[in-house]
Parts: C-alpha cells; structure tokens; sequence
C-alpha cells in the first residue's frame, strides 16, 4: 500500500505536536505518565502561584502544581490547587501548605509536615494552605512605622546639620587632637618614668628591707624591756608623791605647820613690817644709830 505525500507530511506533523507536548510538560517538571499522588491544597489567595510551580517540602522539590480551580460561581470560596506529590512521601495529618515569593517574585508552594498523630492523609485529601508573607510582607508592615518616623529623621538630620556647621566643633576637634599628642607624650614619659623605676627598684629594696631590719631590731629590744618592773617603780614614786602630798596637808612637820599655822604667819608678817620700818627710820635718820667723829666727841 502506497502512502502519499500528503499523509506523511500529516503523520510528521502530528508526531511534532506530541513531542512538542511532552518537551514542555517535560521543561514545567509535569509528567503526564508518572504515579504521582494527587491532593488538592485550599487557598483564600493564591497572587503569584500557577501550573507547574513547584512544591518543596524542607527545601526539596517533592511535587509540582498541575492545575488552579477558581470557582467563578462562588468568588468567595476557597481557590483549590491540584497538585501532584512525589509517592514516596507520606503526608501526615495535620499536614499544611504555605505559598512563598522571593525578593525576584519567584512563586513556590512550602509544604509544612507536621503529623497530628491520627495517621496519614490519602490521595484526594485537601490540604490546609495559606500565603506567607516572607520578607517582602514583613518590609511592607514595617511601611507605616517607617513613615512616621521621616518628618522625625528629617528633623534630627536637620539638627545634626546646624550642629556639624557650628565653627565650635572644628575648634573643639583641634583641641582632642592637642590632647592626645599631650597624652601621647605623657605616655612616654609615664613609660621612661617607669623604666628608670624598675633600675632603681633592686636598690630601693634593699633599703627598705635595712629599714625593716632595723624596725625588727627596735621592736625586740622594746620587747626586751622590763616594762613590769619600770612600772612598779613609777607607782613607788607616785605614792611617794602622795605621802609628801599629804604631810603638807597636814598639822605635823615644819611644812605643814608652816602651811596651816595662821599666827606663825601672823609674827612673820609683823617682824617683815617692823624690819621695813627700821629701815625706813635708819635711812632719815642715820646719826641716831651710828656715832663716830674725828675728834672722839659724840653728838647728843
């Protein structure tokens, strides 16, 4: 049987179709004969996510998304996204499914294994899903804070202005580097002050340790002293003193009687008062007691 020119071009056509199917369902991760588990993940939104995005559980690709059922119906339920899952994983239940998008707008689904301890789910189950804000999400909740914050930063940005062009500032950097080339050289200093210390430490020692010498010396022979017997001598003296202290208090000896007798002092007072009045009259009249003459007369 003779085929014609036309049935070839037609089978070559329909052949180039077939492979061009399966190069791009091959090029999106989808294969079309695999043994795939197929699930249904639930999402309120689902910004960014189509056919073939792929599916990660703990960073490894373990799926892909086959199709996106929007129930045009019913606008506000839930969007169910048919997903294909590698057999070999067993999702638990409890199970979960996030969407992420990168800082390039990268779309993938993260699956969150997590087993509630009531078994694991089957093939057609639907699974929980939700949109993860990653850090785009966490950049626009900080947007509000940020924009209250502006008029602040200007205002300190314009206060650190006025105070850079202050000519004090200038002037007082001047003076910190001034200070530190003058603790630089106290430094210095400081460092030969204490290099000439430590040569004179061996000799400073030895001093000292003479000095101690002599302290010890000093004290054993304050410790030999015969400190009991000094002081039963003091308290000799001491009772001395009072014996002496009370004679004079009292009537008897010449002390005393000198001390206590009121006519004793009484005959001295007048014999000092009659001898200054001897005196007296011996100094007018001084021929009433001494006679002498030339010629051996006397004077009446």
């Amino acid at each position: 049987m003779k085929v014609s020119k036309e049935i070839r071009i037609a089978l070559v056509a329909m052949g180039a179709i077939v492979l061009l199917y399966f190069g791009m369902n091959f090029l999106k991760g989808m294969s079309l004969f695999s043994s795939n588990n197929r699930y249904f993940i639930s999402f309120d939104d689902v910004t960014g996510l189509a056919s073939s995005s792929p599916i990660y559980a703990n960073g490894f690709r373990v799926g892909v998304v086959k199709k996106v059922d929007y129930n045009y119906q019913n606008p506000d339920a839930d969007i169910k996204v048919e997903v294909d899952i590698d057999p070999k994983l067993e999702l638990p239940k409890g199970s979960s499914a996030e969407i992420v998008s990168d800082m390039l707008g990268n779309v993938q689904v993260n699956l969150i294994v997590k087993s509630d301890g009531t078994g694991k789910l089957n093939p057609g189950d639907v699974i929980p899903g939700k949109v993860s804000s990653g850090a785009l999400g966490q950049v626009k909740d900080m947007i509000p804070a940020i924009e209250k914050m502006l008029p602040k930063l200007d205002s300190i940005m314009g206060s650190l202005n006025m105070l850079l062009a202050d000519p004090a500032i200038a002037q007082s950097l001047h003076h910190v580097e001034a200070i530190s080339g003058n603790l630089i050289t106290t430094s210095n200093e400081l460092n030969t002050l204490m290099a000439n210390l430590n040569k004179r430490m061996p000799g400073l020692m030895t001093k000292v340790d003479g000095v101690l010498d002599n302290t010890s010396q000093l004290t054993g022979n304050l410790s030999a002293l015969d400190v009991a017997s000094t002081l039963a001598r003091v308290d000799a003296t001491l009772d001395n003193v009072k014996q002496l202290t009370a004679q004079l208090n009292s009537n008897q000896g010449s002390l005393g009687l000198l001390m206590r007798d009121p006519q004793l002092y009484n005959h001295l007072n007048a014999t000092v008062r009659d001898a200054d009045s001897l005196l007296i009259d011996l100094k007018s009249h001084p021929k009433r007691y001494v006679h002498f003459s030339v010629f051996g007369k006397k004077d009446k």
